[in-house]
């Protein structure tokens, strides 16, 4: 099994993904690649008891990393390490001083640094990088549509924290896949990075209270609240799509002459 392919984009495809998408991740479960990928995870994490370790073995690292989305980092092993051993409790230890909380996340839920491991550790991880490898596949058709099942499944994740509103929406800010969900729903453009931190901040939550109807977490994370995000991140996107699309075949007519 390789590439998920809807068939259609924007939000008509996005429908038709949420109602196929527990047949799709059980079908992902039982690719024979992610079948011996989170086998050996299982197999060997347990017998990992240091970070040292973990980086030093690809096919562990790989799972471990892609489970959180940060497959990117493979070639780092260094900085991984680094994080992975970060003191999750002292404010100014590495992990801690990254905007991106994935990180965290990360070095919290393998516990070399000073945390318990995640209970369940090979299993919490596996399930993880199973959903994780199945918005990867989506994603090779449809980044849009990679970047929406992130979003929502971050959000899910919110509705369990107890970090004020403003730190959330600093995680967001951080966070460049799940920002970019919000920049296309609320029609940023590049520019607003360029504004400074507690501008953006004050940028996005006026964009929610106006699009949402709230700059509350308690209430984007709920269900038709965070619907509503995608919703309108997809139709933005397929809009912005459609334009560039058009200009493209104008020019293209201009160019032939046809």
């Amino acid at each position: 099994m390789g590439t998920i392919n809807i068939g259609i984009s924007g939000v008509a495809g996005w429908k038709v993904l949420q109602r196929t998408e527990a047949r799709q991740i059980e079908a992902v479960a039982k690719d024979p690649v992610v079948v011996r990928s989170t086998a050996y995870f299982k197999d060997n994490i347990a017998k990992t008891a240091k970070a040292e370790e973990l980086v030093k073995d690809y096919r562990l690292l790989n799972t471990a990393l892609s489970a959180f989305g940060l497959e990117g980092d493979i070639a780092n092993k260094a900085f991984i390490q680094k994080v992975l051993e970060s003191d999750t409790s002292d404010s100014s230890s590495l992990v801690n001083r990254l905007a991106d909380k994935r990180y965290l996340k990360l070095a919290q839920a393998f516990g070399f640094g000073n945390e318990t491991p995640a209970a369940d550790l090979g299993e919490t991880v596996s399930q993880a990088y199973i959903q994780r490898e199945f918005e990867r596949r989506v994603g090779e058709s449809d980044e849009n549509m990679r970047l929406a099942l992130n979003a929502r499944r971050e959000l899910e994740a919110m509705q369990k924290r107890s970090s004020s509103d403003k730190t959330l929406w600093y995680e967001i800010i951080g966070n460049e896949p799940l920002r970019a969900v919000f920049e296309g729903a609320f029609g940023f453009g590049d520019s607003y990075s360029n504004l400074s931190i507690d501008r953006q901040l004050e940028e996005f939550m006026k964009a929610s209270t106006r699009i949402l109807g709230s700059s509350s977490f308690k209430d984007i994370t709920a269900a038709d609240t965070t619907d509503k995000l995608v919703i309108n991140f997809m139709a933005r996107s397929q809009l912005t799509e459609s334009v560039a699309q058009n200009r493209y075949s104008a020019a293209l007519t201009l160019l032939t002459g046809v």
